[in-house]
């Protein structure tokens, strides 16, 4: 239960809210300039094949962050165990709220660029986590056709393809 103060400034009377505690994650575009294309990868998602969805989501690289660990720290191990490549660097894009009418949970977006040759590792995800991740190359323009036709139904990854579209569009 809980009070707010309402616009008028008067304080609203009881109201009773739940906040799915869920802790806060990290994802990162990746995109490579030598070939004009994006790092994504699919997996099958519970809860969106629940909802007569597809199951098998197209998304960017995502985890949960680690208490232990900065969430840029997360979002390089992530990386590398998805796709199996190393980033040198990555950019700070924003940080929102998924869903803030019933969850708590942030979103850390991040941007990096690589290249074939820092592909060190075979990705797919962790065995002693049951993922079963496929990494998808594709040409960026690919991409944002697939958001336009409404295949890509991932927030996190509708923001960032957003986001680098109207980067795009700037330069």
């Amino acid at each position: 239960m809980l009070h707010h103060e309402r616009f008028d400034g008067s304080l609203s009377p009881e109201l009773n809210r739940l906040c799915l505690e869920r802790g806060d994650g990290v994802t990162a575009l990746l995109y490579q300039p030598q070939n004009d294309s994006l790092v994504l990868v699919r997996q099958f998602r519970y809860p969106a094949w629940v909802r007569q969805g597809p199951g098998w989501i197209l998304e960017t690289v995502a985890g949960m962050l680690d208490k232990a660990e900065a969430p840029e720290e997360t979002m390089h191990r992530e990386i590398l165990e998805e796709t199996g490549y190393q980033t040198s660097s990555l950019q700070h894009v924003s940080t929102f709220y998924l869903t803030p009418g019933g969850s708590s949970e942030r979103i850390f977006l991040y941007y990096g660029e690589v290249a074939a040759d820092d592909r060190c590792e075979p990705g797919g995800g962790l065995a002693d986590e049951n993922e079963d991740i496929e990494v998808i190359e594709m040409a960026v323009d690919e991409a944002f056709a697939a958001v336009d036709r409404g295949e890509i139904v991932d927030a996190k990854t509708l923001i960032a393809l957003m986001w680098f579209r109207n980067r795009r569009l700037q330069t």
